[in-house]
């Protein structure tokens, strides 16, 4: 793992991921603290003292500490004042805090990864407790880097990008879309293993759920409300579904979200299926699921540039088998894009897992794309590779996003 000193506030390290090296910049962690995205219920600092973030404080992007006028519970004792953030704990002394009186309010160090004899000691000679984010963190760094690479494209064009694969033949410009769906479907079913090994095979579908219905800005109160309150707490009258969206009051992103996307709505929806459906999680088993939706799991992905997806579609009455999953998996709960995105990322990878399926099936890569960033739907008509026989499906909007991310990363790197 390297790390960048050029300059203390583009500090980046570039870490090992499951496909490979990426950067993850000291920038990215700034966000995750001021977006609470970790669990601080378990949260201690290495001196003992029990953590909880009542306010984040000011994201300060000049000189000085990273957030000022924190509000924060040390031990059950309120205090105010700056937080400091590094990649490494043993940045503190490196960047020279130490020496620093514009340090001398901070009230905690954060860190993505411990130092050894790393010491926090502010320039008026007083400790300064030292919080290690990495084992409180919701997602992967992989995970985290590949959300922010996600936002930044979706706030930006994305022409360098879209135009490199453009230059490509056809033939080629399908196959590096299909290489990168692939590695997203694996990516996707090797997470939800992952959170099933830590968590148990019920909460790890009700905790990923939650995610998903919390889409990209409400991902981290969504997960939080899915550790507080675990699947048995919505099997009962009346729900928790007041409470929850409550317990996350000034943490929730609302600029811009429609009311169907509202997440008290996605949380009255979760109750009601919960009710509908009180142990859901056991739909995606072998041998309950596949009776309900047979042939879900089929990979032939070696002939995909050869047939479409309308032709899939008619083939396998992808229309009726949709509805007949809406109506058994979660009670008609849920039903358009968000239904179609909890197929492909929960449903299908929970299937694949319980099956111990290998490739990646047509059903994901055909089925309907779900929730897209228009400028993704916009990008794959730039690319020619949609038609009137070929509509958007998962799989190319997938692959073009995989495309997308390594092509970020990869810039980052330069």
């Amino acid at each position: 793992m390297e790390t960048s000193a050029a300059n203390p506030s583009l500090e980046l390290a570039e870490v090992q991921g499951l496909y490979g090296p990426f950067c993850f910049p000291e920038r990215l962690l700034q966000r995750i603290w001021m977006r609470r995205e970790f669990v601080t219920t378990p949260a201690r600092t290495e001196c003992g003292l029990h953590v909880q973030v009542l306010h984040p404080g000011r994201w300060n992007q000049l000189g000085g500490p990273d957030f000022k006028n924190a509000r924060l519970l040390l031990n059950g004792i309120e205090v105010t004042g700056d937080v400091e953030l590094h990649l490494h704990a043993a940045d503190w002394k490196r960047h020279e805090h130490d020496r620093d009186h514009a340090y001398d309010q901070v009230i905690l160090h954060a860190a993505l990864w411990s130092s050894p004899e790393a010491r926090t000691e502010r320039s008026d000679g007083r400790m300064v407790p030292l919080l290690i984010l990495l084992p409180l963190l919701l997602y992967s760094l992989e995970d985290y880097a590949a959300d922010a690479a996600v936002e930044t494209l979706a706030n930006r064009a994305v022409t360098r990008a879209t135009e490199e694969l453009l230059s490509y033949p056809m033939t080629k410009r399908l196959d590096v879309i299909h290489r990168h769906a692939t590695a997203r479907w694996d990516q996707k079913v090797r997470f939800l293993r992952v959170r099933a090994e830590h968590l148990g095979w019920t909460e790890a579908c009700h905790q990923t759920a939650l995610e998903i219905l919390g889409y990209r800005f409400n991902r981290a109160p969504m997960l939080r409300i899915a550790q507080r309150w675990p699947l048995e707490a919505w099997q009962h009258e009346p729900s928790p579904a007041d409470e929850a969206f409550s317990s996350e009051t000034g943490r929730w992103s609302l600029q811009g979200v429609r009311p169907a996307n509202h997440p008290k709505t996605r949380l009255c929806q979760y109750a009601q299926w919960v009710q509908t459906a009180p142990v859901w999680p056991e739909l995606c088993s072998r041998t309950e699921a596949l009776h309900h939706f047979p042939l879900l799991l089929a990979s032939d992905l070696h002939d995909m540039p050869a047939r479409t997806s309308r032709e899939f579609r008619t083939n396998a009455d992808l229309v009726d088998l949709r509805a007949h999953m809406a109506d058994a998996w979660c009670g008609r709960a849920l039903v358009g894009p968000r239904l179609d995105t909890l197929i492909c990322n929960l449903l299908l990878p929970a299937l694949s897992i319980r099956a111990n399926a290998h490739g990646t099936p047509r059903f994901w890569y055909h089925w309907y794309a779900g929730d897209l960033p228009p400028i993704l739907r916009q990008s794959l008509r730039d690319l020619d590779v949609l038609s009137h026989v070929q509509p958007i499906c998962h799989g190319l909007a997938q692959g073009l996003l995989g495309w997308w991310i390594e092509h970020e990363r990869n810039l980052m790197k330069m």
